[in-house]
């Protein structure tokens, strides 16, 4: 990204809920700390898309982190670029990744990871991980501290 906007799009507005995530505008904004090394986290615990077979909802818990360079993604730009997947029908892979690549390339962060924890569909949950590259020296990356699905046991 080269030029940082100014103004943020959503923040302080009223923004509605994009039809879709190739719609939806994130918004990035100077990073406060430039040249200071640290990890930013966001945890969406209830991110929805549908299964592009069936149409059925599926459920995850996602964990974005990443290690800023000139810019940081504004957290309510977030929210709706991820509740814009409600309606959108992906493999979880897809949209694991996808998210996370986006982010990386409009972004240009150091470093960026997601973690995708599905829960179950037909009795497999299936968790995606990407991540941009090896994480930046020195960086303390806590663990994303998701639990493996165990079910009722």
């Amino acid at each position: 990204m080269t030029d940082i906007p100014t103004t943020p799009l959503h923040l302080g507005q009223t923004s509605a809920l994009p039809a879709s995530p190739q719609e939806a505008v994130l918004d990035y904004v100077a990073n406060p700390r430039p040249g200071k090394p640290y990890l930013v986290r966001f945890t969406a615990p209830e991110f929805t898309s549908l299964c592009p077979v069936t149409g059925q909802p599926d459920f995850a818990h996602l964990v974005i982190d990443y290690a800023p360079a000139a810019t940081i993604v504004e957290s309510k730009s977030l929210k709706l670029f991820l509740g814009a997947f409600r309606n959108h029908a992906a493999f979880h892979e897809d949209c694991t990744v996808g998210i996370g690549q986006r982010l990386f390339d409009e972004m240009k962060p150091v470093w960026l990871r997601i973690g995708g924890y599905w829960y179950p569909r037909g009795g497999i949950p299936i968790d995606v991980f990407w991540q941009s590259g090896e994480p930046p020296v020195g960086m303390w990356l806590p663990p994303q501290d998701v639990p493996g699905y165990r079910g009722r046991g």
